[in-house]
């Protein structure tokens, strides 16, 4: 049964680095199911380069045994990425800015599944085991 027990247990930077993540996950695939250059479009865009934005600095924080990991290598790609895409779009180039995005979030969801594996504390949230909060 999922409980929220680990994450309230985890630390605020955790914490926060969750809530960032979930918004990103929500406004990123409303985004991208919902028509292209809209008002809606933008405004939950711009949602979704702040929560991913907020993703990737709050994941700095967070290092196993005082130790930055292979995911971080995600963190440093997404701070390329982010303005990148905002660059694009800017001069015009949508297929960079689309591809750039959807990059993006499939990174996240990717990052996501792996909080998933056991002993880790998104695992211990969504199947209600005592994991740690790595």
């Amino acid at each position: 049964m999922p409980t929220l027990a680990p994450l309230a247990a985890a630390s605020p930077v955790i914490q926060f680095h969750v809530a960032a993540a979930l918004l990103a996950l929500a406004s990123g695939a409303v985004v991208a199911l919902i028509p292209k250059g809209t008002r809606p479009h933008r405004r939950l865009g711009w949602i979704f380069v702040s929560a991913m934005m907020l993703v990737a600095l709050s994941s700095l924080l967070i290092a196993r045994s005082g130790h930055f990991s292979a995911i971080h290598l995600l963190t440093l790609l997404t701070l390329i990425s982010l303005p990148y895409a905002v660059v694009s779009r800017r001069r015009g180039n949508i297929a960079a800015h689309r591809s750039a995005m959807t990059g993006l979030l499939l990174g996240l969801v990717i990052a996501g599944g792996f909080t998933l594996l056991p002993g880790r504390l998104m695992h211990a949230v969504t199947f209600g085991q005592a994991g740690s909060a790595r």
